[in-house]
């Protein structure tokens, strides 16, 4: 069934979004995990859309937050070095380009550096004015990034569409105000606006001050 949504800006999640790094997230993070006894299973259901020391904070919830906020920091410095099976999610250079005419950016708990090492081994440009760990108070599932995200872009949050995939981030852009498209189909269970398989179904058209989006 097509799907259409009309928007004045996009903010785009990278992680399971533009880029699938699954394969990099969860070795790192279950190697991590290990030491600590955590269930895998476990480990999965934090680690994806959030930033490193919120998630430890969930999994290890009586350790000092100092240790925490150390430990992130040794995290994102392995996942800077390590991008093997590092990917483009399908169409999505493609999709970055249809969106050049029109106000987007990404909005990542990555760092800066993450965000560029995996957006260059998937080979897909950034566009101007990301949105990352360093910007924010809060990580998501707080809206902080998001909100950030359209105000540095001039434009009101109910005019702007989310691509996300992860639970942390559609609850984000819903509590900011905004419409979602969920991306993966692991992405319904968290109650988008609409869904896509990836990214090779999404089709952008000019339409006034702003642009259409159609989903097939």
């Amino acid at each position: 069934m097509t799907q259409t949504f009309r928007a004045r800006a996009a903010l785009l999640d990278m992680d399971g979004t533009l880029v699938d790094s699954t394969a990099v997230v969860e070795r790192l993070w279950l190697a991590w995990a290990e030491p600590h006894g955590l269930d895998p299973e476990f480990v999965l259901s934090v680690v994806h859309g959030r930033q490193g020391h919120q998630s430890m904070a969930i999994m290890l919830p009586d350790r000092p937050h100092e240790e925490n906020l150390a430990e992130n920091q040794a995290m994102l410095e392995r996942e800077s070095g390590d991008v093997d099976g590092v990917v483009e999610v399908p169409g999505a250079a493609a999709f970055l380009q249809a969106l050049a005419p029109f106000p987007h950016a990404i909005v990542t708990s990555a760092d800066d550096r993450l965000m560029r090492a995996r957006m260059g081994a998937a080979g897909l440009d950034v566009p101007d004015g990301p949105v990352t760990a360093e910007f924010v108070s809060a990580s998501k599932p707080d809206p902080e990034g998001f909100l950030l995200g359209a105000t540095r872009l001039g434009v009101d949050p109910a005019d702007c569409l989310v691509f996300e995939d992860s639970e942390a981030g559609i609850q984000a852009a819903q509590a900011a105000g905004m419409r979602v498209i969920g991306v993966g189909t692991g992405s319904a269970a968290h109650a988008p606006d609409a869904v896509v398989a990836d990214l090779t179904h999404v089709t952008i058209t000019p339409d006034g001050d702003g642009f259409l989006l159609t989903l097939d």
